[in-house]
């Protein structure tokens, strides 16, 4: 067994194909091929489905611990590569759609400055897709929000955000610059399907109010339902960072103090920890969120952030 052959059944795993891995690899298929026969051969076992196509059962397995084995290989080239404070090496972040467009020009600016050596790839997702991802090592970090229980991470919140009503200005609700959850009894609006995080938090707050929410359109993705509000279709309820403060139209962000607040967060795995550019970023991350927070509208940071029974 060789990292070679690990290499090649890992692409297999994230390109779908022999062809795919090949391509992903910069080599042929037939090399691609012969890693893999020579694999199977080794661990007597069938690794690839030739037939239905993907991983046999035993080749998840497989794949599982090669991405460890690989990416601590990564992690050793990167912490000998690091000197002092030049920290070199490749970082892979996932991070919520939302978080990422009030977050990421600022974050990726700092860490080019401070260490230019570091790379990173980031990838977007939700929580409920991060998480598995991060704990599979297909990713080093993620910034999701909470809760989220799986042992095998750890958790820094990073900032709390207010749920906010966004409405063009030529929506009736937009005189407003609050409003009681109670006022939006009955009102059309734009909503995340039954079942998401987001979802149910809202009716859990409308629940407790007294009310029920009236969902003008169900729309599945926090930046589409926030693009759709910007263009006057309707009215949502949306993460505060959502909205970053430089964003200048048509429209308003209309505070209702009883939703709750969202809280998000660092998460990474507990073993094995995170290489030297990933700590980098995290180190520039939390400056940068310690600077931005002060400054965009409804994001809360510091030690007061998370009053007890407001996150969620």
């Amino acid at each position: 067994m060789d990292l070679r052959q690990l290499s090649t059944l890992v692409a297999i795993a994230d390109h779908g194909t022999f062809s795919g891995a090949a391509r992903a690899l910069y080599t042929v298929q037939s090399n691609v091929s012969g890693h893999i026969a020579r694999l199977e051969r080794e661990l007597g076992v069938g690794l690839v489905d030739r037939q239905r196509g993907g991983l046999t059962d035993e080749g998840v397995l497989v794949v599982e611990r090669a991405r460890r084995i690989l990416h601590e290989l990564d992690d050793i080239v990167a912490d000998m590569a690091s000197r002092g404070n030049e920290v070199r090496g490749d970082s892979r972040l996932g991070v919520l759609g939302t978080t990422a467009r009030w977050l990421l020009p600022q974050l990726l600016t700092h860490l080019g400055r401070q260490h230019p050596g570091v790379h990173v790839t980031v990838h977007e997702g939700n929580t409920t897709n991060l998480i598995p991802r991060l704990v599979a090592q297909q990713l080093d970090a993620a910034i999701v929000h909470l809760p989220v229980d799986d042992p095998e991470v750890t958790v820094e919140p990073l900032f709390a955000e207010d749920l906010v009503l966004l409405a063009h200005t030529r929506h009736h609700l937009s005189q407003h610059e609050s409003l009681p959850l109670a006022a939006l009894a009955g009102e059309p609006l734009m909503l995340p399907p039954l079942g998401t995080a987001l979802r149910r938090v809202v009716d859990r707050a409308a629940a407790s109010a007294g009310i029920e929410l009236v969902p003008q359109v169900e729309i599945d993705g926090v930046r589409l339902l926030t693009s759709l509000a910007f263009e006057g279709y309707g009215a949502a309820i949306v993460p505060a960072t959502s909205v970053p403060r430089w964003l200048k139209g048509d429209f308003r962000r209309i505070a209702v103090p009883e939703l709750p607040r969202r809280v998000v967060a660092w998460v990474q795995r507990r073993r094995p920890t995170p290489g030297s550019p990933t700590r980098a970023l995290l180190g520039v991350l939390r400056e940068v969120v310690a600077v931005q927070g002060l400054k965009q509208p409804g994001v809360h940071v510091g030690a007061e952030a998370f009053p007890m029974g407001r996150s969620v």
